[in-house]
C-alpha cells in the first residue's frame, strides 16, 4: 500500500508548483538580463554624450560660417567716434574711426574684451586709447597693449575686418555661436 502511494504521487518536474517555479525562476533571469542591458545602454549613452562634448571643446570645428554685416553710414560716423557692435554670434566689437579719408583704413574694428581677464574694454577719445577698467590695462588705438598686466604679458586685442562700400562700412563676424 505504501508502494501504491508513492507510485500514485505526480512526478515532481511535472507538477503545477515545480513547473511555476522553473518560469518564475526564467522570468526573474530574463529581467535581471534585460535590467542589465538597459542599464549598460544608459551608462554608454551617457558617457558617449560626455565624452562627444568633451571633442567639441577639445577640438572646435574650424571656422563657423562668417558674414559681412552693416555697421554704418561713412557720412554719420564722425571722425575719433567709435560704437560698441555685437555679432549674431555674442561676439562684441569696439568700431573706432581714426580718420577721415573715407577708406577702410579709417577704421579699426578691435574685439571690446581684454584678452587678461575678459572684462570689457571701451575708447576713450580724449586720451586716443582703449581702456580697461578691470585692472588699468590700456591699449593704443590699433589694440597693442600700452600699460597695465596686458602690458606685461604683450596681449593684444583681437581685430576684425572691415570693408566699405557705396559710402557703407560693413565688418565681417562669425554667425554661429562658439559654444
Amino acid at each position: 500500500m505504501i508502494q501504491n502511494d508513492i507510485e500514485n504521487q505526480p512526478d515532481p518536474v511535472d507538477s503545477p508548483v515545480a513547473g511555476g517555479e522553473k518560469d518564475e525562476t526564467e522570468r526573474r533571469s530574463f529581467l535581471s538580463r534585460m535590467s542589465t542591458a538597459v542599464m549598460a545602454f544608459g551608462l554608454a549613452a551617457g558617457y558617449g554624450m560626455f565624452a562627444t562634448l568633451i571633442g567639441w571643446f577639445m577640438f572646435p570645428s574650424g571656422g563657423g560660417r562668417k558674414s559681412w554685416q552693416y555697421l554704418a553710414n561713412l557720412a554719420e560716423f564722425p571722425k575719433g567716434s567709435a560704437m560698441t557692435y555685437e555679432a549674431p554670434s555674442g561676439q562684441k566689437a569696439v568700431v573706432t574711426r581714426l580718420a577721415d579719408a573715407g577708406t577702410v583704413e579709417d577704421f579699426i574694428a578691435l574685439s571690446s574684451i581684454c584678452p587678461h581677464l575678459g572684462c570689457a574694454v571701451h575708447w576713450e577719445s580724449n586720451k586716443d586709447r582703449f581702456f580697461c577698467p578691470c585692472h588699468n590695462g590700456a591699449f593704443d588705438s590699433e589694440g597693442r597693449p600700452l600699460e597695465g598686466p596686458v602690458k606685461d604679458a604683450n596681449q593684444s586685442l583681437s581685430r576684425y575686418p572691415l570693408k566699405v562700400e557705396k559710402g557703407l562700412l560693413f565688418i565681417e563676424v562669425d554667425l554661429q555661436r562658439l559654444v
